[in-house]
């Protein structure tokens, strides 16, 4: 077979007997959601699921991997559902879901496999250990699963508290920092097998334990894990698509940072023979903060929509608005001197890293220091 004249071919004249297979797969269980869970989702949800469908099977057509992981996340979730039998008390009762699968017990399951994870890819980095370098990565693919299958089973149990405070799961500070260390760790397996290197994870892993390190203090400190009713200035259909849009982009901005670190340190010759090549950590860095830009401007069209909808105007100068669209202008400028100025090397990679100060700022400085209309998100 000619492979070059397979690999240009168009997409769908390449899908195999598996990829079909993978996408019934996917429609039958979208269907089975719809009707076994139509009751617990309003219009809007209903309609984000069905158009998510084409775009998780594209990812599982590039990305087979995925495939697996979709189905791990939906059994661990409907196995936790199955449990509860429609009763919220037997979180406390019934075994698996008081350690392993109710939505808080598959949160902190994610979090200690981040953690290890974290440990093992920071080993395999040093020791030069593929041994360590593939356990971490099998255990960030298993914290990713217990995250999203836990903030599943928390958007069933908010129903099960009461119809009135049923939601899903992205409308305070808890459940975006479990959203935006899945995403994160996703992003990362994707690039990690694209470049067919583990060498990157000891980096990316830091930030997302560092994000769970922040999620823990959190939940001890603020009971933070409590399902509480969304105040009326959430209760839009529009946070239902703005939240994950605008942690996409929060997410590839963080892991281009992580990059930006690696590539200094190699640049100064520090773990140089250990890190991938410059050329793979520039190309990942700057895709990274690419697909960041696509979906943090997105997000950022939506919320002003949202804005117009919920205040009557679409943009305020509120704090969060103004630090959002910092955000905006300093990956705007990186694209731009990138992709007109041919600039490479240390000074990208210093303002990337920059930029996730920048960003840290925006999405948990602004809620501590400062207020305005997204007073609600404060700590």
């Amino acid at each position: 077979m000619d492979m070059t004249h397979t690999e240009h071919a168009p997409l769908l004249r390449r899908l195999r007997a598996g990829d079909w297979i993978y996408t019934l797969a996917l429609a039958g269980g979208a269907l089975y959601a719809l009707g076994q869970y139509r009751q617990f989702m309003d219009t809007y949800e209903q309609a984000i699921l069905l158009l998510t469908l084409p775009a998780f099977a594209l990812m599982g057509w590039q990305w087979k991997p995925f495939r697996i992981y979709l189905a791990a996340c939906a059994g661990v979730a409907l196995a936790s559902i199955q449990l509860y039998q429609g009763d919220l008390a037997r979180a406390e009762q019934v075994f698996f879901l008081k350690y392993l699968i109710s939505s808080q017990t598959a949160i902190m399951w994610m979090s200690a496999l981040f953690f290890i994870a974290t440990g093992a890819y920071l080993l395999g980095l040093l020791a030069r250990s593929d041994f360590a370098e593939r356990t971490g990565s099998v255990l960030t693919w298993c914290a990713c699963t217990m995250g999203i299958a836990g903030l599943l089973v928390r958007w069933y149990e908010s129903y099960l508290i009461g119809t009135d405070v049923g939601h899903i799961p992205v409308s305070n500070l808890y459940e975006v920092f479990v959203l935006f260390s899945i995403i994160t760790g996703l992003l990362y397996l994707y690039y990690e097998e694209r470049y067919a290197t583990r060498r990157m994870g000891a980096f990316v892993l830091l930030v997302i334990s560092a994000a769970v390190s922040f999620l823990l203090w959190y939940t001890f400190s603020r009971d933070a894990q409590e399902i509480q009713p969304l105040i009326p200035a959430l209760q839009s259909y529009w946070m239902k698509v703005h939240v994950p849009a605008n942690f996409i982009g929060y997410g590839a901005f963080a892991l281009a940072a992580m990059i930006g670190v690696a590539d200094l340190l190699a640049r100064k010759g520090i773990l140089a023979g250990r890190l991938p090549a410059p050329e793979v950590l520039d190309d990942v860095m700057y895709k990274a903060i690419a697909i960041g830009f696509a979906f943090f401007t997105i997000a950022t069209i939506l919320g002003a929509l949202w804005a117009a909808e919920a205040w009557g105007t679409y943009w305020q100068w509120d704090p969060k608005e103004t630090w959002a669209f910092i955000v905006w202008l300093n990956y705007a400028a990186w694209l731009h001197i990138r992709l007109t100025k041919g600039l490479r090397g240390a000074m990208l990679a210093w303002w990337a890293v920059i930029g996730l100060l920048v960003t840290a700022f925006a999405f948990v400085g602004v809620n501590m220091f400062l207020s305005g209309l997204h007073s609600y998100g404060s700590l």
